[in-house]
């Protein structure tokens, strides 16, 4: 019996339906139009896994792992990034600012 893709069957699925969150895919192989997923693919090679494997052997994968978590906190929170919506802070600096510029709409629109 052949199961289709039904909230009720997958874990993910499931999530996106209770939270009202639709799922949207990109065109395969077009890779333009997922640009932000492939820039941070590249910065991620060219960064992280380019510079870690000419430095270190790794003896597992939860090792790398490791290395490769620690490199995310770095990304999000220490690295600038000059994209558009960044504009030269951290993307956790951005996320915390837009948060405070929601906060500060839905407040003026419940005024």
């Amino acid at each position: 019996m052949l199961i289709y893709s039904k909230p009720e069957h997958h874990d993910y699925q499931l999530y996106l339906a209770l939270n009202d969150i639709e799922h949207s895919r990109t065109k395969a192989n077009h890779p333009q139009t997922n640009g932000i997923c492939e820039r941070f693919h590249k910065t991620t090679l060219q960064e992280f896994y380019q510079v870690t494997f000419r430095r270190k052997i790794y003896q597992s994968i939860e090792e790398l792992q490791y290395d490769l978590d620690e490199w995310m906190v770095y990304y999000n929170s220490a690295r600038t990034h000059q994209v558009k919506m960044c504009c030269g802070r951290t993307p956790m600096q951005t996320s915390v600012d837009a948060k405070k510029i929601w906060s500060d709409k839905i407040t003026a629109l419940n005024n």
